[in-house]
């Protein structure tokens, strides 16, 4: 499935450069992998195409049996590591968020970005990110589901509708509040809602929050009704501990649980209710699979 036509969408490095910039601040990328033979080489190439000069990429894998590593290890400029020879992973509840937390380390940037690695990007995200982290701590980036048919089409509206919300996560931040954050909870918050927590850790230290004009492709071209379901329902017990840590009554805990934001709110707010007119097809598709969500939740639980 191609990219959506985005005309006239230029990001040269110039633009939006803060004049007080004297050089242009690395950017180091943490992919974190596991089986991902299928996805590596294309996000490592796609970085490659970004118009911003100063990237480094570091692909960290976890216990991969196909040829993740292998593949990775034979693009240019990549390094690659393999956590359990470098971390002590006892105890460890989100190998994920410690596959980011051991790039960091590894990194020379002054700025961390840790997509997936079935992304892909506008060739101006990393520049533009830049631009705004002049002024600001993390980023935001608008994701666009790649995926076919209706019910692809379905998840890409209903995930236009999370951006920069409590639904939302972060993937760029300086490296100095990552560090003094302590970056992802490993220990306590496991895969699934780590993002969110990393998200209210920073919001909790004062970080100043953009998002930006480029967005990131999400390749779920496979994802099936069944297979969305069902990855869906095993999140369910990963939401107890970060409900215990942040607490019940927490505002975004009840807004990112609850029904009345999570089937209304998000879908209304800031006047946001109004494209739900636009494609009352949809919207209406939204709903049911928010429905049968909530119903593979209370199975689940």
């Amino acid at each position: 499935m191609a990219h959506p036509a985005r005309p006239g969408r230029h990001y040269p490095l110039r633009l939006g450069m803060a004049p007080t910039m004297t050089s242009p601040p690395l950017v180091s990328v943490i992919v974190a992998t596991r089986n991902e033979e299928r996805n590596i080489v294309r996000i490592l190439r796609d970085l490659k195409m970004q118009t911003y000069p100063k990237i480094e990429v570091i692909v960290v894998d976890n216990e991969s049996t196909d040829r993740t590593r292998e593949l990775a290890a034979g693009e240019d400029g990549v390094s690659v590591y393999h956590l359990p020879e470098h971390v002590d992973l006892e105890g460890v509840m989100n190998f994920r968020g410690a596959q980011v937390n051991f790039g960091v380390t590894q990194a020379k940037g002054d700025i961390v970005f840790y997509p997936d690695a079935d992304m892909t990007f506008e060739r101006g995200l990393v520049a533009d990110a830049v631009a705004l982290l002049d002024d600001h701590d993390a980023l935001f980036i608008p994701e666009v589901v790649m995926g076919d048919g209706f019910f692809g089409a379905i998840r890409r509206f209903e995930r236009s509708f999370y951006n920069m919300t409590c639904i939302d996560a972060p993937r760029f931040v300086r490296r100095p509040l990552f560090d003094r954050v302590g970056g992802f909870d490993t220990k306590n918050i496991p895969f699934a809602p780590d993002d969110w927590d990393l998200h209210k850790t920073l919001r909790k230290a004062d970080a100043r929050f953009a998002i930006t004009t480029a967005v990131e492709y999400h390749h779920e071209e496979w994802m099936t009704l069944s297979v969305y379901l069902g990855k869906k329902g095993d999140y369910t017990h990963a939401i107890e501990p970060y409900v215990r840590k942040w607490g019940a009554d927490d505002p975004d805990v009840k807004r990112q649980l609850g029904v009345g934001y999570r089937f209304f709110g998000v879908f209304t707010e800031n006047g946001k209710w109004k494209r739900l007119l636009t494609r009352p097809d949809l919207a209406i598709g939204m709903y049911a699979l928010r429905f049968l969500v909530g119903v593979m939740y209370l199975l689940r639980r």
